[in-house]
């Protein structure tokens, strides 16, 4: 079988927070078997013409004081809206820094509690992403979010905090494209959780349309 093509963008050169060195190795890894995983920084290659030979985009983008570009936002748009796959990844949702890229995950960044062991565990055992998914512990920032109110999403993931659950992860359609966001993923150790692993493959497969 020939294996898909994916996109991971991140920050090798100046993040802020999250470097994707380590990361790209652990989400090659996890991929492996259905995708190739093409790394990158260059925000370019989210111009539509570029996006346009992965089945993929995986955002682990660390742009909490910039933003991408007109050009760039639209490739992404357009991207997903025309069947592209959307899988952003705890500081991949430093995109949603844009109206229109917030609209496109569902949701944008609200801040954060220190880090912390926190327990996560499926909210929708049904969907494909979360299949045979065991509760887990991990050690994580507890993100918190403010929601598209226009976005329909189902949550796939929770976290608890403070006796509290809050939402960790959530999928939804856009256009005749799909978007998957999941929480964990603050440095490379969080990677390596193997429940996390078995979502992280099987969001990818579900927001590519992998067959099987």
């Amino acid at each position: 079988m020939d294996k898909r093509k994916a996109l991971l963008l991140g920050s090798y050169t100046h993040p802020k927070f999250h470097p994707l060195q380590g990361v790209d190795k652990q989400i090659t890894h996890v991929l492996n078997d259905m995708f190739t995983v093409q790394c990158t920084e260059n925000l370019k290659m989210l111009h539509e013409s570029n996006l346009y030979p992965y089945e993929l985009c995986i955002a682990y983008s660390d742009l909490w004081d910039e933003k991408v570009s007109p050009r760039q936002t639209a490739g992404l748009l357009s991207y997903v809206s025309g069947g592209g796959g959307l899988l952003v990844l705890h500081n991949g949702i430093s995109l949603a820094n844009r109206y229109e890229l917030a609209q496109l995950i569902g949701a944008r960044f609200d801040g954060h509690p220190p880090m912390r062991s926190l327990s996560f565990k499926p909210a929708e055992t049904q969907h494909d992403i979360i299949e045979g998914i065991e509760p887990f512990e991990l050690e994580e920032e507890p993100y918190q979010f403010e929601f598209d109110p226009f976005a329909e999403r189902t949550v796939l993931l929770q976290y608890e905090a403070d006796g509290e659950l809050y939402p960790a992860g959530w999928c939804h359609t856009y256009g005749i494209g799909r978007v998957v966001f999941l929480m964990p993923g603050h440095h490379e150790p969080t990677f390596l959780q193997p429940q996390l692993r078995i979502i992280i493959a099987q969001a990818a497969k579900w927001a590519a349309r992998v067959p099987g």
